[in-house]
């Protein structure tokens, strides 16, 4: 795993100082701490930080071909690069390394913007075409790794992160309003969009092509088909997800440091370990439990570890909020609400005392429905075709608008937003379940002058083309390609990635391999969710995998109490930051209003104030102050406790 970054002069060919380049990688150190590399020449400059994998003493980048026409960057791991290498070397390639990110190089001379098509992991790459004078910027299919890219006068930039951007001198900060209000609706910022104007994301499974005149195009190279489901026996389905779960996990343990996997004691985490430990006798499990009760799953972890014989690493965490909030910020560079950030950040840090790889269980609520909004989702769905919309409007609407949130209360009488999402269209009601602020309270937070300056854009448009071109009119296949063009690449693997990276761990998703994924898109909907039982053909497939208890025991979310944060420890200082700091974007009656509803316990509000917070923090980090390339230190301790080091033997 590593940091990239470059520079291209469109105007020309003046040469790129090293320096300029050296700034931008210092950003990056945290995300490649074992090597630095820097390649200049007329009109271009590339930066690379190590985090070293695969071909540890070779391997260094950026990396060429023979004659030097060719220069490759790559942030992530090839999984199928011993075949291509193989391939390309019966073709008459010569290879100089073992490292994965050779593979790309000589791919490339034989088959050009083909090469992305072509790989199987997860990557971000730069390709430097010398004798085109062209640069190609790839990402992989799932987004698992990011990639931004920028302008600043005639400069093109890009980076593994925004930090790398703003390290280039010129490059403007002004924020980008709709990506702003796309934020407090989603609580994230959805690619392309950064929230810069001047930059964007390099989405997942495109490729941006660029030359003297700028981006020339922006290509897709892959599309996850719905169009057809497969009529299978679920028996049959079993024994093809463990087979191909099973591969897509062997193969993402290669690796030549020290690996294991991050163990929640859920169902995605736990078939990860069980696969794992079909390829290897010895497997390390890292998981993180919380003194408040709430909170911790660290004993379904642990049983976990007994049953498979893992070498268990497990710590104890008192999560601090004044401590790691600036540093989260400073990982994340935009505006970012997820609040398991935290434990994903503690859980990071504590899996990186013993390995450098730790394969995760992401990808399993997207691809099997596990979330338990598809359910109700579903059920509203149920609930438009049995009632004209013009009497949901009027009668659902209603009920929406005079019914009060009672978000303390049992689930039951958490209506109000219910009747709103019934009140819309399928998509409006999806949108309306999933956004932070929904479209009537984002209209009240926001300050009028900014509001009145987005005109007509609604941010449900972030979700509407991809609702468009799911290939599919089944409802509950529909929102999970939405979640998966969004959600998942935007939030999920943001959360995971900026955390891992922030102390030097990669993380890989065998659950999100494409040919995993492929293959589950082929499963009808009806066998991922039965009844109200979501992941249904996949625990069934896990049945004698894993224990009845650890597949069917009520889903957790891995949090921290943030609620109670906002009436305690948090209080004083959010306070400060929400309403004695100037702000043109929002409308502080509104927050203090939210405050108050929380603070009287009217309300759980914590979602929406931690949103505003974390806004305020970066502005705080990234606006209102110098850009520093160093990450801010954390005082205390972050791991308070050992709870169990041992080898369960």
């Amino acid at each position: 795993m590593c940091g990239i970054c470059g520079v291209f002069i469109l105007d020309g060919q003046p040469p790129v100082a090293d320096n300029v380049i050296r700034r931008m990688t210092s950003t990056l150190r945290h995300r490649g701490p074992d090597d630095e590399g820097v390649y200049v020449a007329p009109g271009v400059g590339l930066g690379h930080t190590r985090l070293s994998i695969i071909d540890v003493t070779g391997g260094r980048q950026p990396i060429s071909n023979e004659d030097g026409s060719i220069w490759v960057l790559l942030n992530g791991e090839i999984y199928n690069h011993l075949e291509l290498r193989q391939e390309l070397s019966q073709r008459g390639h010569r290879f100089s390394s073992s490292s994965d990110t050779e593979s790309i190089v000589h791919l490339y001379e034989e088959v050009g913007e083909e090469c992305f098509a072509r790989l199987r992991g997860m990557f971000a790459i730069a390709i430097w075409d010398t004798r085109r004078r062209r640069l190609l910027l790839g990402r992989d299919r799932m987004g698992e790794k990011p990639l931004f890219y920028g302008t600043a006068g005639q400069s093109f930039i890009f980076g593994s992160e925004l930090k790398a951007l703003l390290a280039f001198n010129g490059f403007s900060r002004q924020i980008d309003g709709q990506a702003l209000s796309d934020y407090f609706s989603l609580g994230y910022v959805p690619a392309p969009k950064t929230i810069y104007r001047n930059a964007r994301k390099v989405r997942p499974a495109h490729y941006v092509v660029i030359s003297r005149s700028g981006v020339e195009r922006d290509n897709c190279y892959w599309k996850l088909s719905l169009r057809r489901t497969e009529n299978r026996s679920e028996q049959n389905w079993c024994e093809r997800i463990l087979s191909g779960l099973e591969e897509a996990t062997r193969i993402q343990m290669m690796s030549e440091v020290p690996l294991g996997a991050f163990l929640s004691g859920g169902v995605d985490s736990s078939a990860i370990v069980a696969m794992m430990c079909r390829a290897s006798r010895e497997v390390t499990t890292c998981s993180i439990g919380f003194s408040e009760s709430d909170f911790d799953e660290s004993s379904h972890a642990r049983s976990i570890a007994a049953k498979f014989k893992t070498r268990h690493i497990e710590r104890t965490v008192r999560p601090q909020a004044l401590e790691v909030l600036e540093t989260l910020a400073w990982h994340y560079d935009e505006p970012f609400a997820d609040s398991s950030a935290v434990p994903t950040y503690y859980l990071s840090k504590a899996a990186r005392e013993t390995v450098t790889v730790a394969l995760g269980g992401d990808g399993g609520d997207e691809n099997f429905a596990g979330y338990e909004r598809y359910y109700f989702d579903l059920l509203e769905n149920r609930m438009r075709r049995w009632v004209p919309a013009s009497l949901r409007r009027s009668i659902f609407g209603q009920l929406g608008n005079i019914y009060p949130p009672l978000s303390r209360f049992p689930r039951v009488f958490r209506a109000k937003y219910r009747f709103q999402s019934l009140a819309l269209d399928p998509l409006a009601g999806y949108f309306n379940s999933m956004s932070l602020f929904r479209p009537d309270e984002k209209a009240e937070l926001l300050a009028p002058d900014f509001w009145r300056s987005l005109h007509d854009y609604d941010s449900i448009s972030v979700m509407a083309d991809y609702y468009a071109d799911a290939e599919t009119d089944d409802p509950l296949s529909r929102i999970q390609y939405v979640d998966m063009k969004t959600y998942l690449p935007d939030d999920i693997l943001v959360k995971v990635d900026r955390a891992s990276m922030a102390v030097g761990l990669e993380v890989r998703a065998p659950l999100l391999d494409h040919k995993f994924v492929e293959m589950v898109a082929a499963i009808p909907s009806s066998l991922k969710l039965v009844g109200r039982e979501g992941k249904y053909i996949f625990k069934k497939a896990l049945a004698s995998s894993l224990p009845q208890q650890t597949l069917y025991r009520r889903k957790h979310g891995f949090g921290v109490p943030i609620a109670e944060w906002f009436r305690g420890e948090l209080r004083d200082f959010a306070a400060e930051m929400l309403f004695e700091n100037d702000d043109e974007w929002l409308n502080r009656k509104y927050l203090k209003k939210l405050w108050h509803q929380h603070q009287s316990n009217q309300v759980d509000r914590s979602g929406c104030l931690w949103s505003v917070l974390m806004y305020f923090q970066w502005r705080r980090s990234f606006q209102h102050s110098d850009f520093s390339c160093m990450e801010p230190s954390i005082p205390g301790t972050v791991l308070a406790t050992d709870a169990e080091a041992a080898s369960l033997s």
